[in-house]
């Protein structure tokens, strides 16, 4: 049988690895990575084949609410296992594509970096400037438009079975505690498994005392300029991707 898309065994147990090393919780199917790993042959050739054939359809996440500290909560996504290994599958192909995209002032999740590289660099910075910008994109991750995001991904990356997997991910439904499953038009899952992948999105800021600012923000969004009269800031896309039972 002829399959439409060609995808390596090898990605999909190098994905499960590197799913298994970060750990994380059940989804919607309560099955742990002990429970995936009790069949696990057969679990990863299923996912390899469905990937494969065009027929995997990611199952629902599952919504956990998190305090935050500012005061509300915070919804989780938390997909399945063998979600976690597809989503990983489509990381291992496109963040070699997109980590050269990146800004040098950028580390938001990224291979390689951490929030004490970048802590350490306005350590020092803080000795060269005056003052700093902050800002934020308040609800990124709930009111990023799909159809904008799909955009900027097919303008690095044209690999059919990538970009088909990513647009179910954006639209696969958030299941909430009592059941109910509720379908999304925008935003994404922001995973709990994600922080240790490498990121959709970050944002960084460079002080430069007396001359533009610049932000590099993995804003899937159109160029957008924010400017006063002493600073101009500018987000363009730069990110990288990177997040089993249907079908």
């Amino acid at each position: 049988m002829t399959r439409p898309y060609a995808i390596p065994k090898r990605l999909v147990w190098e994905a499960f690895q590197k799913v298994k090393a970060n750990g994380g919780a059940s989804g919607v199917d309560a099955e742990s990575i002990a429970d995936f790993e009790k069949k696990l042959g057969d679990n990863l050739y299923k996912l390899w084949s469905r990937m494969e054939s065009g027929s995997y359809f990611p199952p629902p996440v599952k919504a956990v609410p998190i305090p935050k500290k500012s005061g509300g909560m915070r919804i989780l996504g938390v997909p399945t296992v063998a979600d976690r290994v597809a989503q990983t599958v489509v990381k291992q192909v496109l963040e070699p594509i997109l980590e050269p995209v990146f800004d040098a002032n950028s580390y938001g999740y990224r291979p390689g970096r951490s929030a004490l590289d970048a802590i350490a660099v306005v350590r020092r910075r803080s000795w060269e400037y005056d003052w700093v910008v902050e800002f934020d994109i308040k609800g990124l991750f709930d009111h990023i438009d799909h159809n904008l995001l799909l955009r900027a991904v097919r303008k690095h990356c044209s690999t059919p079975w990538v970009l088909l997997y990513i647009e179910r991910w954006l639209r696969a439904p958030m299941e909430t505690e009592n059941g109910e499953r509720v379908a999304r038009d925008r935003g994404r899952r922001k995973a709990e498994w994600s922080a240790r992948c490498s990121r959709i999105c970050s944002c960084t800021t460079r002080s430069m005392r007396g001359s533009a600012e610049r932000c590099i923000a993995c804003d899937c969004a159109a160029m957008r300029t924010m400017a006063s009269s002493t600073v101009a800031a500018r987000c363009r896309p730069g990110w990288c991707l990177i997040n089993s039972r249907r079908g």
